[in-house]
């Protein structure tokens, strides 16, 4: 990608950053959608999730990336995997105990699980396609 030219590198990059934005709307879409197709908005309560996956990562893990895909000596680290572990499958959780228990149906529960694999591509798709960051695995 070195060959190209800067004003085509350019919009390559904001033509990524476009389709990642539409990525993440659509998953937002889907959220709401599962809340007010139903008129039962409880599975609202999966954005509580979402604010905080990211948090141990900002406060624990600091600007050392590379740390987090391999075996660690620290403890804040572990902390962080944990953390962030426990709160991805929350996310996936919530929807699920909340269909268990009667309180949501089958769409709502199906909408809420496609919010959350649509936030994970997304996810995929940015540390897929960042180039100079720490956050490059693919």
């Amino acid at each position: 990608m070195g060959d190209m030219p800067g004003y085509f590198r350019t919009c390559f990059h904001t033509g990524k950053l476009a389709c990642l934005a539409m990525l993440v709307s659509t998953g937002i879409v889907l959220q709401i959608l599962a809340c007010a197709l139903y008129n039962n908005w409880w599975p609202m309560l999966t954005v509580i999730m979402y604010v905080i996956l990211p948090m141990p990562l900002m406060f624990f893990a600091g600007s050392d990336t590379s740390s987090l895909y391999s075996e660690s000596q620290s403890c804040w680290l572990d902390a962080t995997k944990f953390l962030t572990g426990a709160s991805t499958v929350g996310s996936v959780a919530i929807p699920i105990i909340l269909k268990h228990a009667g309180v949501i149906g089958w769409g709502a529960m199906a909408l809420e699980l496609s919010s959350f694999f649509v936030f994970v591509l997304s996810i995929l798709c940015y540390l897929g396609t960042s180039e100079n960051d720490g956050y490059s695995m693919f």
